[in-house]
């Protein structure tokens, strides 16, 4: 089965990464949400466009994780894959944890007092991987920290696990049930997942609190894998993309009604605190109401997404391959200089506009420079940062024209050119 490309795939992955780099600047802000540091100017009206986000994010990044695995067809060379996949995301997780991650426990942990300043005698003792005092920072009871990289560990345990159920997956029975329900009447459609996230959230969710953890973090499991899962399931069938272009205005209304009576809910459940209607109602009743609301707003949203990028994306802008290239590093990077950012900034009681855009636009333009002038020009430091090594071809500049994504380094008669294939599907 020959590789597809789909741009917007990629596309959708590049602004996924964005948003998340946006939305973790966001949490420094954000009033009443615990973050690893907090500016002095925090915003509790921050919480409601940040809802409106967190529910379907992390999801839709693992339904694209599945989308572009299904999309390289690597079926047939299974081993390989999961050594190149395992290569790909374990080594920039074992590097960001030791290299790039440090940084913020170590700010988390000065900021709240619980660390005492000395970036480097904290860095010595930190790579010891012993327990630290209670509290010194997120994840000091297992002595090291993968913080925001969670995604990595948990994306390549639900590669592993998809890649050892391929041969039956591939089997013509799911592929035909997969169809089928592609097929299937636009409520079933959308309905059916929508159960299933209700189901997670309403049994598992309260028996095993989200920790970022990986291990017993199971409605987060559930939840992710399973969206993981049906990226991989429903990528090659055509039916569902066209399905999901024509739906894409009836979903996104239905998104856009379920997270109205969602955040409803929750701002009537806050301000309506004691003697109410509301209290005459079994609780039971309002929980289901808006862990339903919630569960439909999430896989609307998904549809409504992918629907969307399928239209108006699926098309080779140019600066898909150069930020295919960088979603990966710019990923690793982003929160350790937020982080840093809103550390250094605090204390100069710069204001609440002008402190989150030095922030934000700090992280960005470190990301860039980081990448740009280091990651991507050093051959050792990009496997690090989840790249491919570069490939050294000779081209002759007769009538031969150099392709998309390559690099000259010469302009004489014969160029030595880095050439790089497409960075495919990690993180």
């Amino acid at each position: 089965m020959s590789t597809t490309r789909r741009h917007d795939i990629d596309a959708l992955r590049i602004l996924a990464f964005a948003l998340l780099i946006l939305y973790h600047t966001a949490m420094a802000y954000v009033g009443d949400w615990d973050f690893h540091i907090k500016s002095a100017h925090t915003a509790e009206w921050l919480q409601w466009p940040m809802i409106f986000v967190n529910r379907w994010r992390m999801c839709l990044l693992f339904l694209i994780s599945g989308a572009a695995i299904a999309l390289a067809a690597p079926e047939g060379r299974l081993l390989r894959f999961a050594r190149e996949r395992s290569w790909r995301l374990l080594l920039p997780l074992i590097f960001g944890m030791f290299v790039v991650v440090p940084i913020q426990p170590y700010c988390e942990g000065v900021a709240s007092g619980h660390l005492t300043p000395g970036f480097w005698n904290f860095l010595a003792s930190y790579w010891n991987v012993h327990p630290w005092p209670k509290d010194s920072f997120t994840g000091w009871q297992y002595g090291i920290t993968w913080n925001h990289l969670w995604y990595l560990p948990y994306l390549w345990t639900y590669t592993l696990c998809l890649a050892a159920l391929m041969p039956l997956l591939g089997h013509a029975r799911v592929r035909n049930a997969v169809a089928a329900f592609c097929r299937a009447p636009a409520w079933f459609l959308v309905g059916a997942p929508t159960a299933l996230l209700l189901f997670f959230i309403l049994y598992l969710a309260p028996m095993f609190p989200t920790t970022g953890a990986l291990v017993g973090d199971w409605y987060q499991h559930a939840k992710y894998g399973s969206i993981f899962l049906g990226g991989y399931l429903l990528a090659r069938e055509q039916g569902f993309w066209i399905r999901v272009a024509a739906m894409r205005k009836a979903t996104f209304i239905t998104a856009l009604v379920s997270i109205t009576l969602y955040l409803g809910l929750r701002l009537t459940g806050q301000l309506v605190a004691d003697d109410s209607w509301m209290h005459r109602v079994p609780d039971a009743f309002w929980t289901a109401l808006s862990q339903s609301s919630q569960s439909l707003y999430l896989w609307a949203a998904l549809l409504t997404i992918l629907g969307w990028g399928k239209v108006l994306l699926d098309r080779p802008f140019r600066w898909l391959p150069y930020c295919t290239e960088a979603v990966y590093p710019w990923y690793m990077l982003h929160q350790s200089l937020i982080i840093l950012l809103v550390f250094w900034l605090k204390p100069m009681s710069l204001g609440p506009g002008l402190e989150p855009a030095l922030v934000l636009g700090g992280t960005i333009a470190g990301c860039y420079a980081l990448h740009e002038f280091v990651i991507r020009r050093v051959a050792f430091i990009r496997p690090l940062f989840g790249l491919k090594a570069l490939k050294r071809t000779v081209v002759s500049s007769s009538a031969e024209t150099i392709p998309a994504g390559t690099v000259s380094v010469g302009a004489d008669s014969s160029a030595m050119v880095l050439a790089k294939g497409p960075e495919g599907i990690a993180p």
